[in-house]
């Protein structure tokens, strides 16, 4: 590369939106081009450092997107799914990275996203840190070496902010799961316990999510079976790790062919 790739933030007022900008701002190898938040929002039109609290950085927030994506070589997205749709849209038509943290999406908003990846390149996780994504092989090694006499669980934990349930990277982990046990998630996910449930069925992957507080993050895969159990866990404790992580997709897919990828992909694992 001759030049900083430039990069527009989404959702910028947001918690990952400010941390975002703040970690494009202090690398030395992109450049902030654009800041984008939704139509009327008291940031629209404010300079994003200003906005922030701190000193001007020269970058003005818009809510024209398309005009933003424009002046970008990638755009980093922890919005939500509709917005994110519209996004991906937008940055396929401005032939820019399209780097997509948001979490919560369908499976066919997922499959939204197929017309867009034919114009450039999507790189979607629901995390964005390394160690995230070393958790998820491992899951699905671990998987694939027991048998159901091993019950799966996924329990995660986040801020009391957060909107849906279960996490992003719980899904991840459950696919993982269910990928090394030769198995659809969609047919064996127990994602809701309350009341007179019966006795767990055997093979199911269960979920348990708890909201707290300022709890960045944590995620455990349980397998427990009789007279043992093994737990494979992760601890974030500063969201800056998925702010770099989605600056290493943006850097990475500079290069790349259009198309859907992964961290998976970006990490080489």
């Amino acid at each position: 590369m001759t030049h900083k790739p430039g990069i527009v933030i989404t959702g910028a007022s947001g918690r990952m939106g400010q941390m975002l900008i703040k970690t494009v701002l202090d690398s030395d190898k992109v450049q902030l081009v654009g800041a984008v938040e939704r139509e009327g929002h008291d940031w629209v039109g404010r300079d994003v450092g200003e906005a922030m609290g701190g000193a001007p950085v020269g970058v003005v927030a818009t809510d024209d997107a398309l005009e933003a994506f424009s002046r970008a070589q990638a755009v980093i997205d922890f919005t939500a799914p509709s917005a994110t749709l519209d996004f991906a849209a937008l940055a396929a038509q401005a032939r820019c990275v399209h780097v997509i943290g948001t979490t919560g999406m369908t499976d066919a908003e997922i499959a939204a996203l197929e017309p867009a990846s034919r114009h450039a390149v999507i790189v979607r996780a629901g995390n964005m840190s390394l160690g995230v994504n070393l958790l998820v092989q491992l899951t699905k090694k671990v998987a694939a070496a027991l048998d159901e006499d091993f019950d799966i669980e996924v329990i995660e934990a986040h801020h009391h902010h957060k909107v849906d349930a279960p996490s992003g990277t719980a899904l991840m982990l459950g696919e993982a799961a269910a990928e090394g046990r030769g198995v659809a998630l969609n047919d064996v996910a127990d994602r809701g316990r309350d009341g007179i449930t019966g006795a767990r069925k055997r093979g199911d992957i269960g979920f348990t999510a708890i909201r707290g507080g300022d709890i960045v993050g944590e995620h455990d895969v349980l397998f427990a079976a009789a007279g043992e159990r093994i737990v494979l866990r992760h601890l974030a404790t500063d969201r800056a790790i998925f702010a770099r992580g989605a600056l290493k997709a943006a850097l990475w897919g500079q290069d790349k062919t259009p198309g859907q990828y992964d961290m998976v992909d970006v990490l080489g694992l």
